[in-house]
């Protein structure tokens, strides 16, 4: 009984060690890899290659619907998609916000077809709702772009039960998404849905535990872990939507100086003062993946810098984990048909 009482500590001291060693890597590689690339040096070195007239595509007459878009990256997207000429509608969780952030646009880029759209993400149903309202435009959507998010670092749990964190970013935007495919489809096969997810996600795998239940609650490893969502999530829905002539991109944005970034990571924000990307720059490749000919593109694919990039981190283990990925979308689909 003793030396089975041993085999089974020492069993489960090999496996913690394992893990921590892997979290370790995942955290250093991550840590390497974004200093590498994902500070505003990275941007501006990434940039030789781009091509100025991808950007110089014009989008009259095309509905793009922008969560999150009173500030930071959802708002330099919204500004540009409506200097291309496109009708925007801004999804803003705070109205007041939200019209200051409309009549900046307006102004800065001539464009009249902008228009706010009140709605908190982080409520099922305020997102039925705010579908509901926008059903009845009777306008096709030609891009929706998956923007609004938040990192908590406290545990906080919504009115519905919902841990804050994956309310908003992962059952927000899955919800947001599957609402508005109706009006996507109408916008085929030209329809496409950008989801802003970031590189945090390559340090973790996806777990089914969706609200951090299990151990020690921490807000940037649930953020991360939402973020691995998103990005499998965009996988899943090519897969089950590719007979309908919508796209489907996650992307990263790089380490930008944002009001978000800027209230969640205080000291992150002061280490790499003056070496983070502009909200403009972090927004790039958003309003690149809304633009190009929907050829030139991967539905599924993850792309930094106008350009599809790894999903997975060298020696990381995170690849095996999107196998879970139909119990979570299974479990996300009974979380939004129960909640009013």
């Amino acid at each position: 009984m003793k030396n089975a009482t041993l085999h089974f500590e020492f069993h489960i001291s090999i496996t913690a060690l394992i893990m921590f060693l892997l979290k370790t890597w995942r955290a250093s590689a991550f840590g390497v890899y974004g200093y590498l690339n994902f500070t505003r040096n990275g941007f501006l070195e990434h940039s030789k290659k781009f091509k100025p007239e991808d950007m110089e595509i014009r989008i009259e007459g095309k509905n793009c619907v922008v969560t999150g878009a009173n500030s930071g990256i959802g708002f330099a997207t919204a500004e540009a998609l409506a200097s291309c000429g496109a009708t925007v509608y801004m999804v803003c969780r705070n109205k007041e916000k939200g019209e200051t952030a409309l009549s900046k646009i307006q102004s800065s880029t001539g464009n009249p077809n902008v228009h706010l759209e009140v709605c908190d993400l982080l409520s099922i149903s305020e997102i039925k709702s705010f579908a509901s309202r926008f059903s009845s435009k009777d306008v096709p959507v030609h891009v929706l772009v998956n923007n609004a998010g938040l990192m908590e670092h406290k545990r906080i749990t919504t009115s519905k039960g919902f841990e804050l964190n994956f309310a908003v970013n992962v059952l927000g935007t899955y919800a947001t998404t599957e609402l508005m495919l109706p009006l996507l489809e109408i916008a085929s096969p030209d329809a496409r849905v950008v989801t802003v997810s970031s590189g945090g996600m390559y340090t973790t795998p996806l777990t089914s535990d969706l609200q951090f239940s299990d151990g020690k609650f921490s807000g940037a490893e649930q953020y991360a872990r939402n973020k691995r969502v998103q990005v499998a999530l965009t996988e899943k829905w090519a897969e089950m939507y590719k007979n309908k002539g919508i796209g489907f991109y996650s992307m990263h944005p790089g380490w930008a100086e944002t009001p978000g970034v800027a209230k969640s990571l205080p000291d992150f924000n002061k280490w790499l003062s003056g070496k983070l990307r502009t909200s403009e720059e972090g927004a790039d490749t958003v309003i690149w993946l809304a633009l190009q000919p929907k050829e030139k593109l991967v539905s599924g694919g993850f792309y930094f810098d106008r350009a599809e990039a790894p999903k997975h981190l060298k020696f990381a283990a995170t690849r095996q984990s999107h196998a879970i990925i139909d119990s979570i979308v299974d479990t996300l689909r009974s979380l939004v048909v129960s909640k009013k």
